[in-house]
């Protein structure tokens, strides 16, 4: 069984003014096929954990480890980041013009592998795939992302998820602008990867809404750049009712030195 461990991580982010922390010691260990969600407020560092995991070269990772498996990710470039089993749902899904769908899943694919997929078992996963998360075939031809809306750009993230078949997903705010029926088949998707590949998940949220279709094993509080509690599934409805309001006293000071550190 793989493991994705994160220890006593610490990332930067550069600014106009300078160097800015935002992760300061982020602990987590996610165990192939279980599911971490993690909550907190607006400007907490979740988003920067997300990227920081992926390789994006905009967050500076100061100390710590992220490894897969024993093997450091830290040293590693994006695309072997991706080779060795991690895969980023994006919050804000960019578009790729002259790329269509197609060409593009191949591709990724291929280059994963290692190997291009045989061409009809590919074009019957793909559809297959498709289908299930009731998006149109002519998808398939167009750009990627490109004039999708919303839902479209999140579904076809998941479409990429149950395609490549990561060892983990990072989901970030994968349920951001998606109506009842999207929230739905997205998450079934989700549930879908899991089931067919073991996979583990990290999904960052705000609310508790999608946790009602991907049931959480494990649940983190995220404050300041850091995880201040965890508990199981009831701790994201406690959240849902109260909100981050008493984790934010309790650390007040620290976020109040981070500030003074950061100005």
């Amino acid at each position: 069984m793989s493991v994705l461990e994160i220890r006593d991580l610490h990332v930067s982010v550069e600014t106009e003014q300078g160097p800015k922390q935002i992760l300061r010691g982020v602990n987590l260990t996610i165990n192939q096929g279980e599911t971490h969600a993690i909550m907190g407020p607006n400007g907490s560092g979740k988003s920067t954990l997300a990227y920081a995991i992926a390789g994006h070269p905009k967050y500076q990772i100061t100390s710590g480890s992220i490894l897969l498996d024993g093997v450091e990710m830290t040293t590693l470039t994006v695309d072997a980041r991706a080779r060795a089993g991690l895969f980023l749902a994006m919050q804000y899904p960019v578009e790729i013009p002259g790329v269509t769908v197609t060409n593009f899943l191949r591709t990724a694919k291929t280059a994963i592998d290692g190997v291009a997929p045989p061409i009809r078992t590919w074009v019957k996963d793909v559809r297959s795939s498709m289908e299930a998360l009731r998006m149109d075939r002519t998808f398939a031809e167009r750009n990627v992302n490109e004039g999708f809306s919303g839902g479209e750009k999140k579904r076809n993230e998941i479409l990429q998820l149950e395609l490549l078949k990561p060892k983990f997903a990072v989901l970030d705010e994968t349920d951001s602008g998606l109506d009842v029926d999207a929230l739905k088949i997205v998450s079934e998707g989700v549930n879908r990867a899991k089931e067919n590949t073991d996979l583990g998940v990290l999904l960052i949220t705000h609310y508790n809404r999608i946790l009602k279709y991907i049931t959480p094993d494990f649940v983190h509080v995220f404050v300041a750049g850091k995880v201040v509690e965890s508990g199981g599934p009831e701790l994201a409805v406690q959240l849902e009712n109260e909100g981050y309001d008493v984790y934010v006293a309790a650390n007040a000071e620290a976020i109040a030195a981070s500030a003074a550190v950061d100005a």
